[in-house]
């Protein structure tokens, strides 16, 4: 076995060893329109696949309390037909020639994409720039589509008693920022939405100055930007869309929310503010991530799960890629037998551990090349190199990818002490926890 791990790091150190080549340039070709719409073009002739994505600057952060949930609702309309094409007809024609297709709705932005072999791209081109703005919004068709997300809220989060007390404690964590409220919506606010609302919505906030294009695949940038060019570049430029000014202001003591549902077991969470990857801190605070949760080796699992045998499950997740600051999460399951205190105070004891004692040099190597093992390998998807694209750009700039590398690769064991005592600080934490109620006969 010590064998075959030497034999595995040789080889996973002459994968990284490769890294400052890449890292230097992306050889992506960014080109701005008249109107306002930015192209990131990428070719990656490795197959002949395409991935068009679009990506629009709004999400649940750019809507205010009664009209949540506006953003998500839209993207669910985005499919219900133009002029042009009827409801429907977009994935339609998207299958037909072989293709696939999809949207997402979050925080910060929504993206819709289409994977297609190379030679059906203009297709994208046709159709996304059609939708941008002929959309019909029809008001039968946004009433049964508003019912859909209500249910889609019900399964997801009312029904789910774990995912009701994320949400809630999410909602404790924030008190000034939009962060607060979920990307689908509070239900009084989905049964409040109007098509009206919808359609200002989209009036506003889907115009090409808002708009990124990212395109990775098997093409030609020289034939396929004048193409973009014919088509987007006629849409008009729209107003300036108002700026989110909200800013969260500084925590100043834990805040703590119980949460009594039917239930199997009970689980803790905490969340701790933290930077968004902006800041220079955004690096260390991923490799602490991995230290914590990446996998059963990580100290959460390793202590609460294998060792003290209190916890069905531990993990914890940072939010990095977004447009403000957000949270560090940390969570258990209870083991049954056990209690949600014992497991709250569990996981505290492995954050203070950090604390106080820096990490070794073989686990900070470990979690450190784990990720700039991961950054890279998943380079070889041309989807996930538009998707992080598009992340970079709307919440910030594409050109931060080129820093992660060397940014993971700086982070030191001082660092990873530094900033588990800068923001895993008690006045700094909002606690869940889940106390499940007896089933009903």
């Amino acid at each position: 076995m010590r064998f075959l791990k030497q034999v595995l790091s040789v080889i996973l150190m002459g994968v990284l060893a490769s890294v400052p080549a890449f890292a230097q340039s992306l050889y992506v070709t960014e080109t701005v329109l008249p109107n306002g719409l930015k192209v990131l073009l990428k070719e990656e002739h490795k197959a002949p696949v395409v991935t068009f994505q679009i990506w629009y600057k709004v999400g649940s952060r750019n809507e205010r309390l009664g009209k949540t949930g506006m953003s998500h609702v839209l993207e669910h309309m985005m499919f219900k037909g133009t002029k042009k094409y009827g409801p429907k007809q977009f994935s339609r024609i998207v299958m037909r020639n072989g293709g696939n297709d999809n949207a997402f709705t979050s925080r910060n932005y929504t993206a819709y994409f289409q994977n297609f072999a190379a030679d059906r791209i203009e297709l994208s081109l046709k159709l996304e720039s059609d939708r941008m703005r002929n959309l019909l919004l029809d008001p039968t068709e946004f009433l049964s589509e508003r019912d859909v997300v209500k249910e889609e809220r019900r399964m997801r989060y009312d029904d789910d008693p774990v995912s009701s007390m994320v949400e809630q404690a999410t909602a404790a964590a924030f008190l000034a920022h939009p962060y607060q409220w979920p990307v689908i919506g509070w239900m009084a606010d989905l049964d409040n939405l109007t098509r009206n609302d919808l359609a200002q919505h989209y009036q506003t906030y889907y115009t090409p100055n808002n708009a990124t294009i990212v395109v990775v695949g098997d093409f030609a940038t020289k034939k396929l930007l004048p193409k973009i060019k014919k088509y987007f570049g006629r849409i008009p430029r729209g107003r300036d869309v108002p700026p989110v000014g909200a800013v969260e202001p500084k925590q100043r003591g834990e805040r703590r929310l119980v949460v009594k549902r039917e239930a199997e077991l009970p689980v803790v969470f905490a969340g701790y503010k933290t930077p968004d990857l902006k800041h220079p801190d955004s690096y260390a605070l991923a490799v602490l991530e991995g230290i914590l949760s990446s996998g059963k080796s990580s100290r959460l699992y390793r202590s609460l799960v294998y060792k003290k045998q209190i916890a069905l499950y531990a993990g914890g997740d940072y939010d990095r890629i977004t447009h403000d600051p957000s949270l560090f999460t940390v969570y258990a399951g209870v083991m049954p037998g056990k209690t949600p205190g014992e497991v709250e105070k569990a996981l505290y004891a492995e954050i203070d551990v950090l604390k106080s004692r820096p990490v070794t040099d073989e686990e900070l190597q470990k979690v450190k090349n784990q990720a700039e093992a991961g950054f890279i390998m998943a380079q070889d998807s041309v989807f996930y190199q538009a998707m992080l694209l598009g992340q970079y750009e709307t919440v910030a700039s594409w050109k931060l990818l080129e820093r992660y590398v060397d940014g993971i690769r700086s982070v030191t064991k001082g660092d990873i002490q530094r900033v588990a005592k800068t923001y895993f600080a008690e006045e700094n934490r909002t606690v869940g926890v889940l106390i499940p109620l007896p089933k009903k006969q």
